[in-house]
Parts: C-alpha cells; structure tokens; sequence
C-alpha cells in the first residue's frame, strides 16, 4: 500500500511541477488556479512527509525487539559460604567514635574559668536515668553506669531501632 501512496505522490509532485511551468508560461492563471495549485503542492508535501513517517515507523518496528532478561532469582536465594563473612571484612577496620553522655549543661566563659577541683557542674538528667551512647555523633543506644574493676562501663539497656535513627535524622 505505501507503494501505491508513494506512486501518487510521484504523480501529485509531477502535476504540480507541470502547473508551475504552465503558471510561468502563462502567468494569466486565475486567482482561484493559484490557490489550488498552492494547496496541492502543500498536500503532497504533507503526504510526502507521512510516508517517510510511516515507513520509519514500519522500519523500527519490525526492527525492535522485547529485550529478554535471564533469571537470577534462583542463584540469589541460594546460600554462599562465608559469604557474610567476606563481605563485612573490609570494614571491620574503620574506626569510629564511640561516646557515652551523662547529661548536657550550658556555661558562661566566665562560670566555666571559676571551675576548679571539687567544683559541682548541674547536668540536665536526674539521677538513675539512662546514658546515651553516640557513635560518630548519632544516638544508637541507652544505658546505665556499671562499674567493673574500678573502671567505668556501660550496660546498654536499649538499643535505637533503625526506624527511630531516620526520625533523628529529619
């Protein structure tokens, strides 16, 4: 079929050609030849363009393939040994900031110059409430002051959920 429209537009390009040559020849073409002719020349040039569309289109589609993707899903679920193990190694070495907070308190320069040994500094915490543990700087544990062997520690009475950690964040 877009032979047969390409055929016609052929014909159509040629009439057109034609009617120029006579329109110079003989330049008493009425108004309303004129306006004809103009609009013919437009349709196959129109029609020229929605074939060469309509085999570019032709073309890509018999061309195009569905892309076909191989299935993983077996070989993922399936367990590797030391696995686990081999992935964290690379960042077992990292070293991070681990704190432990008793409680906050703000100071002047001034009251902070007048502290001296034996001096009592208010923290923003009662007595007995849990010790906030940071690593890096971001909260994730709560727990209470052990002494062992005359050193201090930390029993973790609460660990923060990852959900609580992405609130902190926003």
């Amino acid at each position: 079929m877009s032979d047969d429209q390409d055929k016609l537009a052929a014909e159509w390009a040629a009439a057109l050609a034609e009617d120029d040559a006579a329109g110079d020849a003989g330049a008493g073409m009425s108004e309303e030849d004129a306006l004809a002719a103009e609009w013919a020349a437009a349709l196959a040039s129109d029609e020229q363009e929605q074939l060469k569309k309509e085999k570019e289109q032709t073309f890509f589609s018999q061309t195009a393939q569905e892309a076909k993707f191989a299935d993983f899903t077996e070989e993922a679920k399936a367990p590797r040994p030391d696995s686990g193990r081999r992935e964290l190694d690379f960042i077992l070495d990292i070293p991070l900031d681990v704190s432990a907070e008793l409680g906050r308190t703000r100071l002047l320069i001034n009251e902070l110059l007048q502290l001296g040994q034996g001096s009592v500094v208010e923290l923003n915490k009662l007595a007995g409430e849990p010790l906030e543990v940071f690593v890096n700087g971001k909260l994730v544990a709560r727990g209470e002051a052990v002494v062992i062997n005359e050193k201090f520690g930390v029993r973790l009475t609460d660990i923060i959920s990852p959900i609580e950690r992405v609130k902190q964040l926003g």
